[in-house]
């Protein structure tokens, strides 16, 4: 494709990351092209490109700041099409190591909608803009640079089902927004570009969804029941109300401890979870679907901030950079987040410098949830990493928050700013906050059992 006239910016992949990453290039040049292998407008369903897209995918309370800075309204809009809300601390009811904390409103704004309904409202609003332009049913052959390798200046592609002609989509810049597979590391390397450090670790992760419609409301009032795995049970689940009416139901074990997709299996799975709640819940409710399962074996980080060398005209994005554990729901919002990063060096209309920019995520976007997931995961003995003593002390005070979180709703409202992403972790390094970990922490001992009741506090947290 060939113009001789604007700028043009080129994003391969037109899953959420693709369109956060469209909808800041649409203000900065005068056309974009999203370029995917399956059909994307008007789709309201999972695709096939999007094999998650069957599962929960938590957005992050941070991730609902960022998709409403991105598209103003779009959360009201969500919420008109039957989106259930609540508030992350105060209408979810968590346990942790099989004990309830104390619910308290935190100003986290959760948007349970399915990965579908989330796509389906996203593209709507990206495919208005009026220079964005969708190139469905294309497979990606690789990238155009320069003579010398420089520069990358545009997209090999050919659309599916034509005979797999080659054509070259120019471009001023291209993003790559492929996901996990991405290509680009590869591609780079048979261009003369250093390897880029990978980063992985085996979790052995492996879970199964189902969706159901409730005969019995198990909620009381709250949005979602979520039992979260441990070292000592190290299996868990969210089973949250979501548009259309239904439930889904994601549960998930670790290092090869899989739920099974037949029916009595998962209901027995189901049973075996640190509290009741979601086994009696299941035992009135209808099956909307098949129990479908997924696996993720490891996490993966691509450290390009590292490399002395990369072309320019070229940025990555979303699961390419950085593929976390599902588990911790952060793709999407670090993949809004990334987009706002990248907004930040297309705003004086010059080329964006690589090496910039890949910095800047990775110290504001990659780190601080990296750093926090990484904690939690080699809290299971079975996880394979470095223990330093940096992560065995987090993992002491963590357990501390957690403990304290169980009696203190100011603690877990904080607990889940922090793991909503929306205060940064050195928040609760503050020695007040510190201070009431300890004194909570180490007060009279918490019920053993996990069957505590329901411990509501609603007093608004305090700011900050």
């Amino acid at each position: 494709m060939e113009d001789g006239t604007g700028t043009r910016a080129v994003v391969m992949g037109g899953s959420l990351a693709g369109l956060f990453a469209a909808r800041v290039l649409a203000d900065a040049y005068d056309e974009v092209v999203l370029v995917d292998r399956d059909e994307l407008v008007g789709v309201e369903g999972p695709r096939r490109g999007c094999p998650q897209g069957r599962h929960i995918n938590g957005l992050l309370a941070r991730g609902q700041q960022a998709m409403e800075e991105l598209y103003p309204g779009i959360t009201e809009e969500l919420f008109a099409d039957g989106v259930p809300t609540g508030d992350l601390a105060g209408n979810v009811r968590w346990y942790f190591n099989g004990q309830p904390i104390k619910q308290q409103h935190a100003g986290l704004v959760c948007v349970a909608a399915s990965r579908p309904m989330l796509e389906k409202h996203i593209r709507r609003r990206t495919a208005a803009l009026p220079n964005v332009v969708f190139a469905e049913r294309h497979d990606i052959l690789g990238l155009h640079t320069t003579v010398d390798g420089r520069r990358v200046d545009g997209v090999r592609v050919h659309r599916l089902g034509e005979g797999g002609v080659e054509e070259v989509i120019r471009a001023d810049l291209v993003v790559d927004a492929t996901g996990r597979g991405s290509r680009v590391p590869i591609w780079l390397e048979s261009l003369g570009y250093p390897q880029v450090r990978e980063e992985r670790k085996k979790i052995g992760l492996g879970y199964v969804t189902q969706h159901y419609r409730l005969r019995e409301d198990p909620y009381h009032g709250d949005l979602s029941i979520n039992p979260v795995a441990s070292p000592a049970l190290p299996r868990g689940a969210i089973f949250t109300k979501t548009d259309g009416g239904r439930v889904e139901l994601t549960t998930y074990g670790i290092l090869g401890d899989h739920p099974p997709t037949d029916q009595a299996g998962l209901y027995a799975w189901l049973k075996s979870l640190a509290v009741p709640d979601i086994y009696d819940a299941v035992q009135h409710a209808e099956p909307l679907d098949e129990p479908v399962a997924f696996r993720f074996p490891t996490t993966l980080r691509r450290h390009y901030e590292e490399m002395d060398r990369f072309p320019d005209g070229l940025l990555v994005t979303g699961d390419a950079v950085c593929c976390f554990n599902p588990v911790y729901a952060q793709g999407m919002t670090v993949a809004a987040l990334g987009a706002l990063t990248m907004r930040q060096h297309l705003h004086t209309g010059a080329a964006p410098q690589p090496g910039q920019y890949f910095r800047d995520l990775a110290r504001d976007v990659i780190d601080p949830p990296w750093e926090m997931t990484n904690t939690v995961d080699l809290s299971f003995p079975g996880v394979e990493g470095k223990r330093t003593l940096k992560v065995r002390m987090a993992q002491a005070f963590l357990k501390r928050v957690q403990l304290a979180a169980t009696r203190d709703g100011s603690v877990a409202a904080a607990y889940m700013r922090g793991a909503g992403l929306v205060d940064r972790p050195e928040a609760m390094m503050r020695p007040g906050f510190v201070l009431r970990v300890l004194v909570k922490s180490f007060g009279r001992a918490a019920a053993t059992n996990g069957t505590a009741p329901k411990v509501t506090d609603r007093t608004p947290a305090p700011a900050g």
